[in-house]
């Protein structure tokens, strides 16, 4: 359990750092003394606050008229102190967690979107919904963090605040007190913290993908409806919900078994202060007073001192979340060179021209080589076609030439990535109106609402704008627009944008062959050289060389003049 206590510390010690040496460290700095200084004082309030108390029940006790209501008096006062005070407690505590998850939240989607890493995390399977750990996980962190901090300090400062006055009352109290908390924490630690943990570290990733599968589901509702598999999909849902269900079921049990321990160990500390020190009240030693004083100090102190027991809940519940921000951590970090001669990479160097020199293209994960030697130019206004038949890594070429992929050996040659563009078979619609669809992704230019109404027309939509109400409508474009209209807004995109190279990976497959040709004529129209993976013959001829991937990596460059298609490339 040391072991686990002091990895823990570790890892949240590297991700707890950084803000407060951040531009914004002044600003925490000032947040988090202000924090205890108001603790400090609440502390001391509720001394004073005990120690009225036990003053109230001593004059009633004694039949004392002017002593009850001067401590009346005095504790109404210390109420309108008090009360700002535990106010601006939480509000400063607040303040301050959102100030660190918003600045957490910010490096972590600069680093989440930084060198693709939201792509390789493809590759890792073991890093379950990023979505979630983002938008829970580290709000989570921040505020727990807080919360666990100052519920520490504050112990600390009741234990100092409430010794001294148990302490006056009875010496005998406190050496008790504390063998009974270090007793009592030994055992719910190394009975229930190490399982609790685990348990709520798996609930969260059951809760995630429970969630994820119901977001696929709506997602993709109408080919689920089309393909009438509702009752698999819900089959499925219903599995990742029964293990959601088996291990809350677990954890259940588990929380009694933990309860019945801090429900017994809490509960008899409303009678043991009194069983204690009752002999000397009942002999006129201590007045009556001095045992509600002394349940309320035992009751602090006792607080105190099984904090780790009280909140263990908590604590599994953080150690679970701070596990699973640090391994997403890890995972956003560009992999170490390689030293395996076997898991090359790819180099890739800035040109004017897009070319392959002896470059051998391999799945990711390595299991695979795709493409063998693969030598070929790209000359700008010189178009490539490539084809083969299913499975042999056609669109895996181009995702070498996006720079997606680097798995392999040999020499790349390419421009600048904002002079090329990949258009995939499934146009992705980003969320907003017609202005950002033709504009994505990052368009630095001023146009006209007249300019993008023409190159609607020049890709067959003109009647778009109206069923956008205008261009500056959010509209879900996903569901308003079929896949061929999707594909077309996609070549009004990369019309617009006019870029060097543009990758096509079947990126005309819903259209018919009128408006396929008519969108390659006026792509090629703009001085783009288009490099095109397709089944169909009819491109042919907006190319100049066509290069055929074969079985077992083997390829063959053609003059698109002399290609003819054969039967089993259609």
């Amino acid at each position: 359990m040391n072991k686990i206590n002091l990895k823990l510390l570790k890892r949240f010690l590297v991700l707890a750092k950084p803000y407060w040496f951040s531009k914004e460290k002044k600003k925490a700095r000032w947040l988090i003394v202000g924090l205890l200084v108001l603790l400090v004082a609440d502390t001391e309030f509720n001394v004073l606050f005990n120690e009225q108390s036990g003053e109230i029940t001593s004059a009633l006790a004694a039949r004392d008229a002017p002593r009850l209501w001067h401590s009346i008096r005095v504790y109404f006062g210390l109420l309108l102190v008090a009360v700002p005070i535990y106010s601006y407690y939480y509000f400063v505590r607040d303040k301050l967690s959102l100030n660190w998850r918003g600045w957490l939240t910010s490096e972590f989607l600069n680093r989440y979107f930084e060198n693709r890493a939201f792509y390789r995390l493809l590759t890792k399977p073991e890093i379950d919904n990023p979505d979630q750990r983002i938008a829970e996980d580290i709000n989570s962190f921040t505020d727990r963090s807080l919360s666990l901090l100052l519920l520490f300090l504050g112990g600390i400062l009741q234990l100092l605040a409430f010794g001294h006055v148990l302490w006056s009352i009875s010496s005998y109290l406190v050496f008790f007190l504390i063998l009974y908390a270090s007793i009592g924490t030994l055992i719910a630690f190394g009975v229930f913290g190490e399982k609790m943990v685990a348990l709520y570290f798996n609930q969260r990733r059951r809760e995630a993908d429970f969630r994820f599968g119901l977001v696929r589901i709506r997602e993709n509702a109408e080919a689920i409806a089309l393909y009438r598999g509702e009752r698999q999909e819900q089959r499925q849902v219903q599995g990742l919900f029964a293990k959601l269900y088996a291990n809350f079921d677990k954890l259940i049990n588990w929380s009694l078994r933990l309860n019945f321990f801090q429900y017994a160990q809490s509960l008899l500390t409303t009678v043991l202060p009194s069983v204690i020190i009752a002999p000397r009240v009942l002999s006129g030693e201590l007045e009556v007073g001095r045992i509600v004083q002394a349940a309320g100090a035992f009751s602090a102190i006792l607080g105190a001192l099984t904090l780790l027991l009280d909140n263990l809940d908590s604590l599994s519940r953080f150690a679970a979340g701070v596990g699973r921000i640090d391994t997403f951590a890890h995972s956003l970090e560009l992999p170490k060179a390689r030293k395996d001669p076997a898991r090359g990479k790819i180099v890739t160097k800035e040109s004017e021209q897009l070319s392959f020199n002896e470059v051998t293209m391999q799945t990711p994960n390595y299991e695979r080589t795709l493409v063998k030697a693969l030598t070929v130019a790209v000359p700008p206004g010189e178009g490539l076609m490539i084809v083969g038949s299913s499975g042999l890594g056609k669109s895996s070429v181009l995702r070498v030439m996006a720079g997606l992929w680097d798995a392999g050996t040999g020499t790349l040659e390419r421009p600048k990535p904002e002079d090329m563009l990949f258009l995939p078979q499934h146009a992705y619609m980003v969320l907003g109106s017609l202005r950002v669809q033709l504009n994505y992704p990052n368009l630095d230019k001023n146009l006209t609402d007249a300019e993008l109404g023409e190159v609607l027309e020049l890709v067959n939509l003109p009647g778009l704008i109206e069923r956008c109400g205008g261009f500056d409508a959010d509209f879900d474009f996903e569901k308003i627009l079929s896949v061929g209209e999707r594909q077309r807004l996609a070549f009004a995109r990369a019309i617009l944008k006019s870029p060097r190279y543009v990758l096509l990976d079947e990126a005309t497959s819903a259209l018919d062959r009128e408006n396929e040709s008519a969108l390659y004529r006026k792509l090629i129209a703009t001085s783009t050289t288009v490099v095109s993976v397709s089944h169909h013959p009819a491109l042919v001829k907006y190319h100049s060389q066509v290069l055929e991937l074969k079985s077992d990596g083997a390829w063959e460059l053609y003059s698109a003049k002399k290609f003819r298609f054969k039967e089993d490339l259609v």
